[in-house]
């Protein structure tokens, strides 16, 4: 018991920390969603800063150039205002008109040229502004890259704790798993040494009834030799006539349980699909869901009905396990079926729910009553609704009494005489279930025509009545089944099928171990005449070479998939490693850039303000005007490569980073996958262990009862046979003391008789 209460608190340990374990991965799945989503807003910040960035480069680029052609433009200017100084000089002597003439030309070069260097100053302005707008933005980017930075390496520490965490968890439940396996194996022995003790008590036992054979044989002999002897007073000594085993009633057995195993699972998906259908027009109607809130009442209802698979299930695994324990090779009457009484168990159950969600119902009916547009021929119908599920819960209970009494074993004795009664009344109560159910569907079906002609009635309630008229129709098809079914059998479940000979008495489970033990020595006699066969391995040797090789092939598995991991958290690395050295190169191209381009702007504007003046003709003006236009033109050239190459770049750029977070994506999926994968096989072997701890406590549980059986049969035994050996003494006493009187009295008459005959002589 100890060992059990052990494994007990391990397994609600091991169930505390997989609840954990499942919690912890539903926070690393959402901590990845919201990474995500934080991951792409801030690349959308990103691309709106670069295309800002992208507008004042072109701007400053715009501004260079502009500044350029009017430094050039002023150089002109002051060229021409040079020539036509010069021509005003030699022009004196000409006269006042062309000395007017030339006024008028100076004062328009120099309202020209007041023009341009106020033009020149404001551009100076933009330039120096867009620069600073350029720097404080460069710089704010250079912060927020940082953040980002730090950010990033927070997040892959926490991810690197996780992981820690999940795989220091992994192992302890490895080491649990390797507890829980030498636990295990413990069990295994202690139930060897009570199957040892077993076979010991039972040699024990055959040993005292062969010394009780031979005594009472010898004592039988002593009488049959002795004194005639027949004593017919006691007609139990002769109740131990077993009967032969009937192939044809278990056969008939196996065939008339297996038909009842699929009307069974046809019922419980009727019984499915209408308590959830149930559950759905709850959170439809009479309050939508989806719009407003229901009732407290129809809630728990709502809960209650979700849990209806819980109590449902179990009848078909149940009836399973029931239909898989009658074979060719079993004794199948009442007192044997032992998984009937798990059947009933599970069936009890299901009644519990109907009592415990009927009160829901009535009070859901009702609740559809007080809506507003309840007409009052829908109110009936849901009167008669109300009717329908208290006759159907009350016929479930009346099923759960006349199954409890078939499947309780203390009660066989006192139903020997009634079982037939018994199971009449089980035929009419299914009878009586499929009545109820055909009523319940029609008057439903009659309330969903009734609120196809509310104005409010919507589709999605419409399409879940028609679901749930479907489900009611199944049951009231399977039930009908089920009930023909049992009638058409009815005689089958009242014939006996095993009656020992000469006793109108019912087979109890003793002669029915002894019927196996006689069939299975007729076997092995057969199977002795033939060759003898190979020597196979033992089934609880291969069931554990099983479990070891197949916790062998997870470890393997297991440890495969942390290889992978690590081989891809490797690759990851050197990825990010080499996007970090493109980072740096480009960073470091764009610094070069950068300077060039700042060096050149100062440059072109130290010419532009502190540049001697050359003087050219009119006729130079031109030509340079043409020059400083294709010049502008290949500037612009230049430029719009210099943009292309620009943006080449950044493009190549945000697609390794698209691919970046691609993989790290699904590397994020695929870890989340193996933990998942990883949590269900756990969850499996810990199935597995449970299974193999309750196979084992099941099998402690009958070498336990078989021994106290054994123990009971051998002082029961022990005593009848004391008191026909005692009996058989007084007898023999009382044979013996009548014998010598009459062996007295013989010789008093032979003595009698000699004295006579000497008298006669004398005379």
């Amino acid at each position: 018991m100890a060992n059990v209460t052990d494994l007990q608190t391990k397994y609600s340990k091991l169930a505390q920390e997989y609840s954990k374990l499942r919690a912890q991965n539903q926070v690393l799945k959402k901590a990845v969603v919201d990474e995500q989503a934080n991951s792409a807003a801030l690349k959308e910040q990103l691309k709106q800063r670069e295309q800002s960035l992208r507008k004042q480069e072109q701007e400053m680029d715009s501004l260079s150039f502009r500044n350029q052609q009017l430094a050039k433009r002023v150089e002109l200017l002051q060229e021409e205002l040079v020539v036509s100084e010069t021509k005003g000089k030699k022009g004196k002597s000409k006269g006042d008109s062309p000395s007017q003439h030339g006024l008028q030309t100076q004062s328009v070069f120099d309202e020209d040229l007041q023009k341009k260097i106020e033009e020149n100053e404001r551009l100076h302005i933009q330039f120096y502004e867009a620069d600073e707008q350029h720097r404080r933005q460069e710089a704010a980017l250079k912060a927020r890259l940082e953040e980002l930075d730090k950010e990033s390496k927070e997040h892959q520490s926490v991810v690197d704790e996780l992981t820690t965490k999940y795989m220091e968890t992994t192992e302890r439940l490895q080491g649990d798993k390797a507890r829980l396996e030498v636990k295990v194996q413990t069990l295994e022995r202690e139930t060897k040494e009570c199957r040892m003790r077993t076979e010991e008590c039972q040699q024990q036992l055959r040993r005292c009834q062969s010394e009780l054979n031979r005594q009472v044989k010898q004592s039988s002999s002593v009488i049959q030799e002795k004194v005639p002897f027949n004593d017919t007073k006691y007609s139990d000594y002769n109740s131990l006539n077993v009967p032969p085993h009937n192939r044809r009633h278990q056969l008939k057995a196996r065939d008339v349980t297996g038909q009842a195993l699929s009307f069974i699972q046809d019922l419980v998906a009727a019984l499915l699909n209408f308590h959830t259908y149930t559950e759905q027009r709850v959170h439809i109607y009479p309050r939508d869901s989806s719009i407003e809130p229901i009732s407290p009442l129809n809630q728990k209802f709502s809960q209650y009905l979700h849990e209806n698979a819980a109590y449902v299930r179990p009848l078909e695994d149940s009836f399973l396990q029931l239909h898989q324990s009658i074979t060719e090779d079993t004794v199948t009457i009442l007192e044997t079926v032992v998984k009937l009484k798990g059947f009933a168990d599970t069936f009890s159950s299901y009644c519990c729910f109907l009592q415990k969600i009927l009160p829901y119902q009535l009070k859901s009916l009702e609740e559809e009553c007080e809506a507003s547009l309840c007409s009052a021929a829908l109110t009936a119908k849901n009167q008669e609704l109300q009717n329908d599920m208290k006759r159907v819960t009350s016929v479930f209970d009346k099923l759960r009494n006349y199954m409890n009494m078939l499947a309780l074993p203390s009660m066989v004795s006192l139903l020997l005489f009634n079982i037939s009664a018994v199971f009449t009344q089980l035929a009419a109560c299914l009878h009586s279930l499929h009545d109820a159910v055909k009523e319940l569907s029609k008057h439903y079906s009659q309330k969903a025509s009734l609120e196809q002609e509310l104005p409010t009635v919507t589709q999605k309630l419409c399409t879940t009545t028609q679901c749930l008229l479907g489900s009611l129709a199944s049951l009231t098809s399977s039930t009908g089944k089920i009930a023909t079914f049992y009638s058409n059998n009815l005689d089958f479940f009242t014939s006996s099928g095993y009656t020992p000979k000469g006793s109108g008495l019912t087979l109890n489970p003793l002669q029915a171990e002894n019927m196996l033990a006689n069939k299975k020595k007729a076997a092995a006699y057969i199977c002795a005449i033939q060759k003898p066969r190979p020597q196979s391995v033992p089934y609880r040797e291969a069931l554990s070479n099983r479990r070891i090789l197949t916790s062998s092939t997870e470890s393997r598995e297991g440890l495969t998939q942390q290889v992978q991991q690590s081989l891809e958290k490797i690759t990851r690395l050197e990825q990010e490693k080499e996007h970090w050295l493109l980072e740096a190169q480009l960073g470091k191209v764009r610094l070069e850039k950068e300077n060039q381009r700042i060096a050149e702007l100062e440059i072109q504007l130290a010419a532009a303000l502190g540049g001697n003046l050359n003087l050219q003709t009119s006729g130079g003006s031109v030509s340079d005007l043409s020059n400083e236009e294709t010049t502008s033109t290949t500037e612009q050239k230049t430029t719009a490569g210099d943009e292309e190459s620009r943006e080449q770049l950044i493009k190549t750029h945000y697609m390794t980073r698209v691919g970046e977070l691609t993989t790290q994506l699904q590397i994020s999926d695929s870890k989340a996958v193996h933990f998942y994968s990883e949590c269900r096989a756990l969850a499996k072997r810990l199935s597995i262990a449970e299974k193999t701890r309750e196979s084992l406590g099941e099998e402690v549980k009958l070498a336990t009862q078989d021994i106290t059986r054994l123990q009971d049969e051998l002082t029961t035994t022990k005593r009848s046979y004391e008191d026909q050996l005692s009996m058989m003494s007084d007898h023999l006493c009382s044979m013996n003391d009548t014998l010598s009187k009459q062996r007295e009295e013989i010789d008093t008459l032979k003595l009698g008789s000699k004295g006579n005959a000497k008298k006669n002589k004398g005379r």
